[in-house]
């Protein structure tokens, strides 16, 4: 489509999480660096939240892709409408390790074996749970029991919990206070500024090949800015309609028009309402 007129070797805006693409923000790279120093710290349990289209899986998608397999072994979850038989079953599966039986029990007993093996081994082993909002109180739980296994110094895995800021409300349920108090690492993921949000949007261009100088002019870069509230998804989406439009108009210039007219025709009132409800219904229905 538009990618032979710009010049793309790949579509620049696509919403798939993809760590070829990731831009860390100043407040992604705290996430980042918090992430990493409750991994090397066996901290045990770390929480990440963020809004809806903040970039969470991919700063998780990064950061597994980043660790060294010699030293870490890794686990994740993305489906977390689980019962806890089946959470400790995915997990184990994730691991590469089989139960002799398909039961709880036969799962925390070859996962503990396997965790032991691993630290005797001189690796970390993490586990990381995306859209943990949604994992029922009897799951989150069942994850609190897999922390548990642990040697007289040092604790066998290390848990991420990524969620929606909903996340903190299911934290603060005074029946998982234990799970709550054992979170010892904590960060959240915000939408970004006008200043990112340049940057972003030049980052992306250039990982995708473009060679065209001030393809999204300034003026476009804040309509953007100003309707997306810094959310990394909703500017995906908004800069893919506007290159559409570029493309049609025969313009190697994303200009304030086209901007302005992409987000009239779309019907975006502004941050998380006309746009969000819009993309929300065409993407991510349910949600």
């Amino acid at each position: 489509m538009y990618c032979d007129f710009f010049g793309f070797t790949e579509k620049p805006f696509t919403i798939t999480p993809n760590p070829q693409f990731i831009y860390l923000s100043g407040n992604h790279r705290e996430a980042f660096a918090h992430l990493l120093y409750g991994i090397d710290s066996h901290a045990g349990f770390i929480a990440m939240t963020g809004e809806v289209g903040t970039g969470k899986t991919t700063v998780l998608r990064t950061l597994l892709s980043q660790l060294d397999p010699e030293k870490y072994k890794s686990a994740l979850i993305f489906n977390p409408c689980l019962s806890g038989e089946q959470l400790l079953a995915s997990i184990c599966r994730d691991f590469g390790i089989e139960a002799a039986e398909k039961n709880s029990f036969a799962y925390l007993e070859v996962l503990n074996r396997y965790l032991l093996e691993q630290n005797a081994a001189g690796r970390t082993l993490v586990l990381v749970i995306d859209e943990a909002q949604n994992l029922a109180p009897e799951v989150l739980e069942q994850v609190r029991m897999i922390s548990n296994l642990e040697t007289e110094r040092d604790k066998l895995i290390q848990i991420i919990l990524a969620g929606q800021p909903e996340l903190d409300a299911v934290f603060n349920r005074h029946d998982l206070r234990q799970l709550n108090q054992r979170i010892t690492v904590r960060c959240r993921l915000s939408p970004m500024g006008l200043d990112d949000t340049k940057e972003y949007i030049s980052h992306r261009l250039k990982i995708s090949g473009s060679r065209i100088p001030g393809l999204f002019s300034e003026g476009a870069v804040k309509r953007i800015y100003r309707v997306s509230g810094g959310i990394p998804r909703l500017i995906n989406v908004a800069c893919e309609q506007a290159l559409l439009m570029a493309w049609t108009r025969e313009s190697l210039t994303v200009t304030p028009d086209i901007a302005a007219k992409v987000i009239a025709e779309a019907g975006f009132a502004g941050p998380r309402r006309g746009l969000w409800k819009r993309i929300a219904g065409l993407f991510f229905p349910g949600k």
